[in-house]
């Protein structure tokens, strides 16, 4: 939600947005100590949280849901693999960005 906009998420979507643009400033004051800053924005992944939000919606929102998210709901292993790539040396020259590991949700 911090590079989307949702109805009713106003809130949310500001604090995320707010983590994004804080580690773009956050990266060009650390870089100079060769210190990395990203975000990462996954979508919904499979966790007890979304598992308990999924199984309280009606068939059609669960639909919709599902629709949003064209490669499926995201497992952790895929955040996960990203965090480790981010974090390995191969991703050097990677800083003050915004990841989006969200199975197609924001292609649309």
């Amino acid at each position: 939600m911090g590079v989307v906009g949702q109805p009713t998420k106003t809130v949310y979507s500001s604090t995320k947005g707010a983590l994004i643009a804080g580690a773009r400033s956050l990266a060009l004051e650390l870089a100079r100590n060769k210190i990395r800053v990203n975000c990462v924005s996954p979508a919904m992944v499979k966790t007890e949280m979304s598992d308990s939000l999924l199984s309280k919606v009606t068939p059609e929102a669960y639909n919709e849901i599902m629709k949003a998210h064209p490669l499926g709901i995201g497992e952790p292993l895929d955040v996960a693999e990203l965090c480790a790539f981010l974090l390995s040396d191969s991703a050097r020259w990677i800083t003050g960005t915004n990841v989006l590991v969200d199975g197609g949700y924001t292609a649309q």
